[in-house]
């Protein structure tokens, strides 16, 4: 049938190259898999961190997104518009209506520049910068390099949920690296304004990031959520969020403000029969099926899961898919295999890095033996910088699946 796929995948990063790749190794035809997504370049978004603070090549970021598509799988080149489960269809931004078996949503996420008013026209330039845009990541780099004595950098953290946890403090110790290298660190004020009451939402990892900032001489505010940026005065204004003075407004002046966006489902997830109250496909948590639409899956950062939204996660969730569809073609029950674990390597300054490994409740699991993981360590900086990137490109998006388990068993030393 023209425009009938047995499996449809939505969206060609992270989580749909390698939930193709991986169905082919367990047998499925390659003609039986589709992956409609648009852009023509794919992105190692794990490495825009250090690719911000100087310490990774660009170009090492990116690829032809047909170069991973795995041989034989048919890339559609469009966007999802409508999706109709009910009637096992997808209707694309080309205006074509594809039907399937099976689906795979892994569309992502939106990065959602506008809900901060300002933001949208103030980035790239007279000191806005963010590594979450491909686009401007390397004009981060620029605005470390152009603090002075008496200057002040500004970053920010958004509501949950956002793409790595981590990435928004990450460039704080790089920064703050930077200009102790410098020679002027004690001559700028390094600020970071989070939105949440905590620094990072597993306490165990927390207690140490609070240490790690105090060390750096960050200045470290709670409960504030940027809301306006005017470039022309470079002030930030931002909204507390919590506590006594809950609703009131600070303007804060800046030299260099790196904003982490707010972020959200894409549009034609939000308005669709998949998604949950909040805009998310509506999954459980551990099988990653639909729970309306048992032939519908989704994995990454668009899935309702409550787990954070790492490329270390899609690398766990994969497999479940993986199994799952094929349980459903063979008659089975699926499984519940996913526990919620996401990986977060906190880089804390250049050459050192916590590998932050925890499941859902934020229990601790980390995979290397023996090693306090709440410690940083030149081990773990390799890891992010070196190990990481071929996993990903020749390892996880070529559907291989084995790896280490993670220590469910760990135990917490006292606080």
């Amino acid at each position: 049938m023209a425009g009938h796929h047995k499996i449809l995948i939505i969206g060609g990063g992270a989580a749909g190259i390698t939930v193709a790749a991986s169905l082919q190794r367990h047998g499925v035809r390659a003609g039986d898999i589709a992956i409609v997504e648009p852009s023509d370049t794919h992105y190692y978004q794990p490495a825009f961190t250090l690719v911000g603070a100087g310490l990774f090549d660009m170009d090492k970021t990116r690829r032809s997104t047909d170069t991973l598509i795995p041989p034989g799988v048919t890339r559609i080149a469009a966007s999802a518009s409508t999706f109709a489960p009910d009637g096992n269809s997808v209707t694309l931004s080309t205006g074509e209506t594809l039907t399937y078996d099976y689906l795979v949503v892994a569309t992502g996420l939106k990065l959602d520049w506008d809900k901060v008013e300002g933001l949208s026209a103030a980035l790239g330039h007279d000191g806005v910068c963010s590594n979450y845009s491909p686009t401007h990541v390397t004009y981060t780099l620029d605005c470390i390099k152009s603090l002075k004595p008496g200057g002040r950098a500004v970053f920010t953290q958004p509501p949950l949920p956002f793409k790595c946890p981590g990435a928004p403090q990450k460039i704080v110790y790089l920064t703050v690296d930077d200009l102790r290298r410098q020679g002027i660190r004690d001559r700028v004020e390094v600020e970071y304004y989070v939105h949440a009451p905590v620094i990072f939402g597993v306490p165990f990892f927390a207690r140490q990031l609070v240490k790690i900032a105090e060390a750096c001489g960050v200045k470290v505010f709670y409960q504030h959520n940027l809301v306006a940026v005017d470039s022309k005065a470079k002030t930030a204004t931002f909204e507390i969020v919590g506590g006594e003075k809950q609703g009131q407004r600070i303007a804060v002046p800046y030299d260099m403000l790196h904003v982490s966006p707010p972020q959200s489902p894409p549009d034609a997830i939000k308005s669709s029969p998949l998604a949950n109250a909040a805009g998310w496909v509506e999954v459980n948590q551990n099988s990653m099926q639909h729970v309306r639409h048992a032939n519908v899956f989704s994995l990454g950062d668009v899935a309702s899961t409550p787990n954070s939204k790492t490329a270390a996660a899609v690398r766990k969730q994969a497999p479940v898919v993986v199994r799952n569809i094929l349980k459903l073609m063979h008659g089975a029950t699926v499984e519940n295999g996913y526990d919620g674990y996401a990986s977060c390597p906190l880089t804390t300054a250049n050459g050192k890095a916590i590998i932050a490994e925890f499941v859902y409740g934020g229990k601790v699991t980390p995979t290397l033996p023996l090693l306090d993981p709440g410690q940083q360590r030149w081990l773990g900086w390799w890891i992010k910088k070196s190990f990481l990137p071929v996993l990903y490109w020749n390892y996880m998006l070529r559907g291989h699946e084995w790896f280490p388990r993670h220590n469910t068993a760990f135990k917490e030393p006292a606080a």
